[in-house]
């Protein structure tokens, strides 16, 4: 996986819709088929009860995943998610999420990623896989 510069925040504005940069997502890291993103604790995105919504952990996963690719790739190109599994570990309250991914595989049409959510510095809070086509 070749790793040229890429400008995840372009990515986002440009590829996403306004639903999901409300998110607030900070790219922190990207390359060699590798992501790290931020997801800042919001209590908009927080459930009956004060938790982390599932529905936020799962768009954080997925466009952290469009990053982790587009980094290996050496820019965006035109992706679709063809799976997404999360299992979701314990409740997130007051915290922000650390969302980091790792590229598995990266065919001609298809990627395969390893995604885990965690706080404090490594608790995972939720972990995903995620399978995307490459159209482009």
């Amino acid at each position: 996986m070749s790793g040229v510069t890429v400008k995840p925040e372009e990515i986002l504005r440009s590829n996403f819709a306004p639903w999901v940069l409300d998110l607030g997502l900070v790219v922190e890291e990207v390359g060699d088929g590798k992501a790290v993103l931020r997801l800042p604790w919001s209590d908009r995105l927080a459930r009956e009860g004060g938790a982390l919504s599932g529905q936020a952990l799962m768009a954080a996963a997925d466009t952290a995943v469009v990053i982790a690719v587009s980094g290996a790739k050496g820019g965006f190109v035109p992706m679709t998610t063809v799976q997404l599994t999360t299992s979701f570990q314990r409740p997130v309250v007051g915290r922000d999420v650390m969302v980091n991914v790792e590229v598995t595989k990266l065919g001609r049409t298809l990627a395969f990623a390893e995604i885990d959510m965690t706080v404090d510095g490594g608790t995972t809070v939720a972990h995903a896989s995620a399978v995307y086509a490459i159209i482009g």
